[in-house]
């Protein structure tokens, strides 16, 4: 007999959608997100449809070589013990070349998981925590002008939570958090973003001139690997310190907590292997009595979605989530989310609770990675780490 969960195809196809806006940060300018969608089909004719961040050339070969025929003929709902199966290929060594593929298959296992039980993935959680979700105004520029133009239009519209990019320069970082921080009201909390940027004595100086602003925290100051550079800036600033790049993993997640290196943890599903490992590191964090946010790649419907179920389901999920959803110039969903006063509802439908436009998913095909990391219009320059 079939078991009706049993997984009979895999596809997975690149999708390019551009910005308003072209971002502009540390490492680079990107044009638009490139994601990856994945549609599961099941025996009985569920259809789960996952997404991931697609910016590495790894991602496709993992999937369509390792996870696919791994997967193929097994039951969807068996999520854990199939993530673990495909860790098991070599990856256990590697994890971070694995993660990005894994979670856009595990993403869309769960969503055939909440079809089948007929509930949205935050009700089968557990039920909701939180039932709107607050987000960052996401301000991506390097002339501080433009960035405190684009602040004061979030705060306009609503928004309650400002993120900006520095690590650009020695100049521009001051000037961009300072005319930010000009443009909005002392209510409005402000967020800044190095990318690992700084040398220790960088950040040590920077933390100083930058603590006036009350920044809610300051996010990737050195380095990755750092974490005894970042325990070390905690101990001496009141600023917080928040950690992205090193917290991909629950393993990450730990050495953090371990090395008190963070007070504050933006996790990733697409960088951590999917839901469940990201709710696990999120459970982790809860225990040490740390909050934590979600990073954003430039999530497309599903993963905007699955963000959402996360953050009502988490109870230190507490702060906005990073979102560059407002600069996306379309989706691939038939429903849009809509935000309302820099809030986004959880969906209620089954599983993630949107569905897939055929039409646009065959409308933005992408055969290629588009621009993701760099600068075209400076065929020399790359970004190095630290930069100054």
């Amino acid at each position: 007999m079939t078991t009706p969960t049993k997984i009979t195809r895999i596809e997975a196809q690149k999708v390019f959608v551009p910005f308003h806006r072209a971002a502009e940060w540390g490492a680079g300018t990107r044009p638009g997100t490139t994601r990856l969608i994945v549609q599961v089909h099941t025996a009985d004719g569920t259809v789960g449809v996952g997404e991931t961040i697609c910016l590495w050339e790894f991602v496709e070969p993992v999937m369509a070589r390792t996870i696919i025929p791994l997967m193929l003929h097994e039951d969807a709902c068996d999520i854990e013990r199939l993530c673990k199966k495909v860790e098991g290929a070599g990856y256990y060594h590697h994890q971070r070349a694995l993660v990005a593929a894994l979670c856009g298959v595990e993403m869309a296992l769960w969503d055939i998981v909440g079809k089948q039980a007929g509930m949205p993935l935050s009700k089968l959680w557990g039920g909701g925590y939180r039932n709107q979700i607050p987000l960052v105004g996401y301000v991506q520029a390097k002339q501080p002008e433009q960035a405190a133009e684009a602040a004061a239009r979030f705060v306009a519209d609503g928004y309650q939570t400002i993120k900006v990019k520095i690590g650009m320069s020695p100049e521009s970082d001051l000037a961009i958090v300072s005319a930010t921080r000009a443009a909005i009201n002392s209510g409005i909390k402000l967020r800044a973003d190095v990318n690992g940027a700084w040398t220790i004595g960088t950040a040590k100086r920077m933390l100083r001139k930058l603590e006036v602003f009350d920044l809610e925290y300051v996010e990737q100051p050195l380095q990755m690997d750092d974490l005894r550079g970042h325990a070390e800036l905690r101990r001496q600033f009141s600023t917080p310190i928040a950690l992205d790049e090193s917290a991909y993993t629950m393993q990450d997640v730990l050495n953090i907590i371990r090395t008190e290196a963070a007070d504050v943890l933006l996790l990733d599903p697409h960088q951590a292997g999917g839901l469940s490992r990201c709710r696990k590191a999120a459970a982790v964090a809860e225990a040490a009595g740390i909050p934590v946010t979600l990073h954003s790649g430039a999530e497309l419907g599903f993963s905007t979605a699955t963000y959402l179920h996360l953050a009502a389901t988490l109870p230190n999920l507490m702060l906005a989530l990073d979102t560059q959803y407002s600069n996306q110039a379309d989706d691939i969903v038939t429903e849009p989310h809509v935000c309302e006063h820099g809030m986004m509802r959880v969906p209620a439908g089954a599983g993630l609770g949107v569905q897939l436009h055929e039409e646009k998913l065959a409308r933005y095909k992408a055969e290629a990675i588009c621009d993701p990391y760099l600068d075209p219009s400076k065929p020399d320059w790359f970004p190095a780490k630290p930069q100054y």
